[in-house]
């Protein structure tokens, strides 16, 4: 338990420090948050408790979906999460999302290899469990790998 809170608050951390802007988007009565960012800086433990590679040339993407409730806050919710990503060259990457789910907190990574200065354009759907809706977005990330 003490290592998933330990993810998740490097998770949480991670996602302000490389923040442009909120970096949410708010759908109705539900609120997705996401981030993407070189792996190098998690701590080893970490990514060794997640099976995440560490590497300055590899991004994790991370998503995670409230739900809002009538006392104003917000619970976390399970969802079916597809991301892809296409480059300035118009490649596209594919991503395998899993779902990091531990004592009630929900978050979905994706990993994929970048380049020194690379731009990924992402495209999210993202369906939260029960729901027929499914909520897309996109997004723009560069890395710097040197």
């Amino acid at each position: 338990m003490k290592r998933c809170y330990s993810l998740l608050f490097s998770l949480f951390l991670l996602g302000l420090s490389t923040a442009h802007a909120d970096q949410s988007k708010d759908f109705g009565d539900y609120t997705i948050h996401y981030s993407a960012f070189t792996t190098d800086v998690l701590t080893a433990d970490v990514a060794r408790s997640y099976n995440i590679t560490r590497s300055k040339n590899r991004a994790l993407l991370n998503i995670s979906v409230l739900k809002k409730v009538m006392d104003a806050s917000v619970k976390p919710v399970r969802a079916q999460v597809e991301a892809s990503a296409t480059n300035l060259s118009a490649q596209l990457k594919t991503f395998e999302v899993r779902e990091l789910n531990d004592q009630g907190a929900v978050y979905y990574i994706a990993e994929s290899q970048v380049n020194h200065r690379e731009t990924l354009k992402f495209e999210i759907a993202v369906t939260p469990a029960g729901e027929e809706n499914t909520y897309r977005f996109s997004f723009s990330q560069q890395f710097f790998t040197d």
